[in-house]
């Protein structure tokens, strides 16, 4: 199974389109908040999309988190604004145990994260659109081959 994972589009969802252009074969998009009716432009494209509301999505009926579960692993997917990810992960990690979660997905940094927090993969694609550190737009690939998780960070 291949993921295309988002965050932080922000309504300029032609960018997004190009990095799913460049990717082949994704069975699924899960987009971690901001902008929800990115996440549903893309499911108009014919892709399955798990998506959250971010904190740029006030009237969004969409929860601000969901856990998934996705060849045998539980998904932990949230903006990450309510945990204040921008001032470390400890709220989010905390979570994260208390739901036994194997993979944290989460945005709002404008940032892209790769790590493993005590055996727990945090992964942020950064944004598409308006990325922090300067570079190029970012969005994230996750594959499930075998029972392991590839992750993978790439550029626009």
């Amino acid at each position: 199974m291949k993921i295309c994972v988002l965050s932080d589009t922000h309504g300029i969802i032609n960018i997004a389109e190009k990095a799913l252009k460049d990717m082949k074969d994704i069975d699924i998009i899960i987009h971690a908040g901001d902008l929800v009716s990115d996440a549903r432009y893309l499911e108009t494209l014919k892709y399955k999309v798990f998506c959250v509301a971010g904190n740029c999505d006030p009237f969004a009926v969409e929860p601000t988190e969901k856990i998934l579960e996705l060849q045998g692993k539980r998904i932990f997917l949230t903006h990450g604004h309510a945990y204040r990810v921008k001032y470390g992960y400890k709220e989010l990690l905390t979570r994260a145990q208390q739901i036994s979660a194997d993979v944290v997905i989460f945005g709002h940094t404008h940032l892209p994260e790769n790590t493993y927090i005590d055996n727990i993969l945090f992964f942020n694609p950064g944004s598409t659109t308006l990325p922090k550190n300067g570079g190029p737009g970012t969005y994230g690939i996750l594959e499930f081959i075998n029972g392991t998780i590839k992750a993978h960070i790439n550029t626009i």
